[in-house]
This record gives structure tokens, C-alpha cells and sequence, in this order.
């Protein structure tokens, strides 16, 4: 079970007109906000959570939304303290320049257990809270996790991409499968297998550093996915959405657990 705490001030901080990283965009939008395309089901015991997984699997689309053009793109991280707190951080970009479009925050408490593959029980109810949110509707979500690489072929990034409708992947640390190394250059690539399927790619983002791992979550082709992923990540290993998502979930942690 998770709970989800309602800020004092209903929003974490936005984005001001004259910080250097701020799409002009930002104050001249109309307020729009992520509508979720169904009720999140919310089981408590993980036999429960696995068995909605397998339900939902046969939601995910593995191709491209027509045409496949994105102009916002949202990072979305989560962290968690000892205590049970759990915060969510939202980053929207710009897809082209790569400036900050919009944030959000929730937190919240989880009591649901760690369970490999059913992270994203712990996760949800947080970061739905953070998405709605938004002032702004991103065109794609970049998840701190898997998508289809997950052993019911359903994990965090296929979740939210099913229950917001949104066009989504998964961008995971480590590798769920098997995979051959790819080529030291930058835009590499190999594919990650399980049981003869491949389930996602490693891909390489800077030239002889480690990979990321991508896999779709949702409304989004791999071949797509990658080169979202590509374009996002110009200098660091990670994709910028998941860095700035990453960064500000742990300032807010900190402030979480600094607040008792």
C-alpha cells in the first residue's frame, strides 16, 4: 500500500522565466495536465501485482504513434528512505534544445515489499501523483527502469505508458537478459535477449563508457526508442531527463528525511 502526501503549496518549485535552461514556451502555454487513459489498480500483495502484470502485458504497443514526432519529452525518477518515504521527481525538456519545460514532485509512503520485477508497485501512486501534476503534457516519458526487459514482459515503463497512453521507454542502469558488448563508438548497439526474444537494446551513449540499457515501454518502436534515447544523452552516459528527474529527487529526498 502507498500513500501520497498533498505538498503544502500543491506544486514543488517551477521553472522561472529567467533561468538559462527555460524554454520560452514555459510562460505563455495554456495549463494543460497528464490524463490518465485508465484507473490504476493498485494490489497490495505482490502474487496480486504479478498477476496484473500479466493481465496488462497484452496492452503494450511495440510500434510508433503516426507520425512519430515528439517536442516535450519527461524524465520521471524515484527514491526511497529507510523510513518508507518515497519521493518522485518529473523533468519535462524540450526534445530539440534540451531546456526544462516543467517540474513536478510528489511524496508519499510505501508499504508495499521489495520484490525483483514489481518495483514499480512501490513507485506508481508517487509518480502518477507527480505526472498530474505537470502544467504541461510531455509527448514521451523516459522511465529509470524497464520497459518490456522484465520478466512478465511489463515493467515500470510499460505501466505508465498503459495507464497514461503516453508514448514511453524504459532506460535501465543494468541489463534484464542477455547481450553481447557493443562497439566502443557511440551509437552502438546489441540486442538484449530472453528465450530467443529480443526484449531490448544496449546501447552505448559516449564512446567507450559502459551502456544503458533501452527497452520500449510503450506506443514506441525500439529503433525510435534508441535514437530518443541517442539524441538525449549528448555528453553523459545517462539521458538528460534521467539526470535532471535523478537530481531532483534526491534534493527532495533530503529534504524529506531533513523534515522527519
Amino acid at each position: 500500500m502507498v500513500t501520497v502526501d498533498e505538498p503544502k503549496t500543491g506544486k514543488h518549485r517551477r521553472v522561472q522565466e529567467d533561468s538559462p535552461d527555460v524554454h520560452p514556451a514555459t510562460t505563455c502555454r495554456a495549463a494543460l495536465t497528464v490524463r490518465l487513459a485508465m484507473t490504476p489498480e493498485l494490489p497490495a500483495d505482490p502474487e496480486a501485482a504479478a498477476a496484473l502484470q500479466e493481465r496488462l502485458r497484452d496492452s503494450v504497443l511495440t510500434h510508433d504513434p503516426r507520425p512519430p514526432r515528439f517536442r516535450t519529452v519527461a524524465g520521471l525518477d524515484s527514491a526511497y528512505a529507510e523510513s518508507g518515504a518515497v519521493v518522485a521527481a518529473v523533468v519535462v525538456l524540450d526534445i530539440d534544445t534540451l531546456a526544462t519545460v516543467d517540474t513536478a514532485v510528489a511524496r508519499g509512503t510505501t508499504r508495499f515489499p521489495y520484490v525483483p520485477g514489481l518495483l514499480a508497485f512501490r513507485e506508481l501512486p508517487t509518480t502518477l501523483a507527480a505526472l498530474e501534476r505537470l502544467e504541461t503534457t510531455p509527448d514521451l516519458l523516459v522511465c529509470d527502469g524497464q520497459g518490456i526487459a522484465h520478466p512478465r514482459r511489463f515493467g515500470l515503463a510499460c505501466h505508465l505508458g498503459v495507464l497514461t497512453g503516453l508514448p514511453s521507454i524504459g532506460v535501465a542502469k543494468t541489463v534484464w537478459g542477455r547481450c553481447d558488448e557493443p562497439d566502443a563508438a557511440r551509437g552502438s548497439v546489441a540486442d538484449i535477449t530472453v528465450d530467443g526474444e529480443v526484449v531490448g537494446r544496449a546501447l552505448r551513449t559516449q564512446p567507450g563508457i559502459k551502456p544503458v540499457y533501452v527497452s520500449v515501454g510503450h506506443r514506441i518502436s525500439l529503433d525510435t526508442a534508441c535514437a530518443q534515447v541517442l539524441a538525449l544523452a549528448p555528453k553523459y552516459r545517462q539521458p538528460e531527463t534521467t539526470r535532471r528527474a535523478d537530481h531532483l529527487c534526491r534534493t527532495l529526498l533530503r529534504d524529506t528525511v531533513a523534515r522527519g
